[in-house]
């Protein structure tokens, strides 16, 4: 930045917003000291209460050496202090007694850019003011601390966009940050330096734009500002825009908030959700080619083999008449079994209608299909559900495409002799339990298949779980929970 000066209103001080609020400064209701000087200790700036404090007009000293004018007032020990602080670029605090002035001052020092700022208030001047003063220092923060906590209560801060100050309030930059300010004055220039360099032009471009557009009166930004330790956290900066009757914006109050451990922890979970899916995909893509890989297999191994031999059958019947009628049995004989083949192949593939029979049917009729053809018995059981008003058509499809995966895997692995599917209500949740009388695993979790990945990914799409119980030869089981989301209540 910083702001211009076109932007700003002329007299602000005793006006209030459209909102009510009055823009008295509360830093200059707190009557804290601030100027800065470049590195030859010339005064480049000179507040109001620089002025009422040190009792020097601005007009006296801005230009001037700030130890040639207070020669003999200001310690030698303020110096040496104020010295240290050009070499650092995080602020330096400290309590000093300036036995000329007869009052202790509390003091914070900034440095950025070779000009160094100086905030500090005094004791005795804050007792000696009148009661009516400390009257309007609590109306106002009352007022302030009425507003800012509409947005939080974290770090809160007043912009004074007129003197390019802004104000840290009540120690939350010194709890959160570690910066030892409080209740102080800061450049706006340090802020600026404390946004991330890459976040930098676009923070201050979207101030820019906030403060040009007259009925905008809140700003919002989240950003990585440095700590005092040079780590850079992730805040999160509201403020309400404070401007006048011609829409001019003069101040800013507002709250920054510490959200580092919110972003870090969204981050997180964003880089394990990608790590999921591509895990899912991968999946995918294996059982894709898993499952072309059976077909292919299936044509060649199976029905490639009983079409060749159908063929020679065909063949020899018609050069053989002895052997006609036997090589033409054979012959259907084959041809039935291709058919029988490519009815289980088109079974695995085809998406069943669930509309014409029905999720509970279709499970029935598989079940009814491998215990024709495998020697595992197979018991499908449901309760408790309506298919109608429990289920829409998608979540039927994907349970059971799941049992199909889960029949599919006691098939090839289980070792079984017998299995149990059941499918029932238990609260607002739907579970389907898939078990077998197998071998089972040392540790449930030790294997994670393709088939297992897939039931995964599915549960996932309706934010369900699954879960697997086993132990070596006591079988293996796999649970599945699912939301129900068309429950009746």
């Amino acid at each position: 930045m910083p702001v211009k000066q076109h932007l700003i209103a002329k007299h602000l001080h005793k006006t209030a917003d459209k909102n009510g609020y009055t823009t008295n400064s509360i830093s200059e209701t707190l009557t804290n000291g601030f100027f800065t000087v470049d590195n030859k200790w010339r005064v480049q700036y000179w507040n109001k209460a620089a002025e009422t404090i040190l009792k020097v007009k601005a007009s006296d000293i801005i230009g001037k050496n700030l130890w040639q004018k207070f020669e003999g007032v200001l310690p030698i020990e303020l110096f040496k202090i104020d010295q240290r602080a050009f070499l650092k670029d995080t602020p330096v605090h400290f309590h000093e007694y300036w036995g000329e002035m007869g009052a202790w001052f509390d003091v914070i020092t900034y440095h950025n850019d070779n000009i160094l700022s100086v905030s500090f208030k005094s004791s005795n001047h804050l007792h000696a003011q009148h009661p009516e003063t400390a009257a309007e220092q609590l109306k106002v923060l009352t007022e302030l601390y009425r507003f800012v906590t509409e947005i939080t209560n974290d770090c809160l801060w007043e912009w004074n966009l007129l003197t390019n100050e802004i104000f840290w309030i009540d120690g939350g930059h010194k709890r959160v940050f570690g910066y030892q300010v409080e209740n102080a004055l800061i450049p706006e220039s340090f802020w600026e330096n404390c946004i991330h360099p890459d976040e930098k032009a676009a923070v201050l471009s979207g101030l820019k734009v906030a403060l040009l557009k007259k009925s905008c009166t809140q700003w919002e930004v989240k950003y990585r500002f440095k700590a005092a330790n040079g780590d850079y956290l992730y805040v999160h900066d509201r403020g309400h825009i404070i401007r006048d009757d011609e829409g001019n914006a003069g101040r800013i109050i507002g709250a920054t908030q510490n959200i580092t451990e919110k972003t870090l922890l969204e981050k997180r979970m964003s880089n394990e959700r990608l790590t999921r899916q591509n895990q899912i995909t991968a999946a995918v893509l294996r059982a894709q080619e898993n499952e072309r890989q059976t077909i292919a297999t299936a044509l060649n191994e199976n029905l490639s083999q009983l079409l060749v031999a159908t063929k020679w059958s065909i063949h020899l019947a018609k050069t053989d008449k002895d052997k006609r009628d036997s090589c033409l049995d054979k012959s259907s004989e084959y041809l039935n079994h291709v058919i029988k083949e490519v009815r289980k192949i088109y079974k695995t593939l085809v998406i069943p209608d669930m509309q014409i029979n029905g999720l509970f049917d279709n499970i029935n009729n598989l079940v009814g299909d491998m215990n024709k053809t495998q020697p595992i018995k197979f018991k499908f059981t449901a309760a408790g559900i309506d298919e109608e008003e429990d289920l829409d058509n998608h979540i039927r499809l994907d349970i059971f495409r799941m049992v199909q995966e889960l029949v599919n895997n006691i098939i090839q692995h289980a070792h079984a002799t017998s299995a149990k599917i059941n499918l029932y209500r238990q609260g607002f949740n739907l579970i389907l339990s898939v078990g077998d009388n197998g071998g089972g695993l040392n540790n449930a979790n030790e294997k994670k298949g393709v088939g297992i990945i897939n039931i995964i990914s599915r549960a996932e799409l309706y934010d369900g779980k699954v879960s697997v119980i086993s132990k070596p030869g006591k079988g293996y089981t796999v649970k599945v929970t699912l939301p129900c989301f068309n429950a009746r209540i």
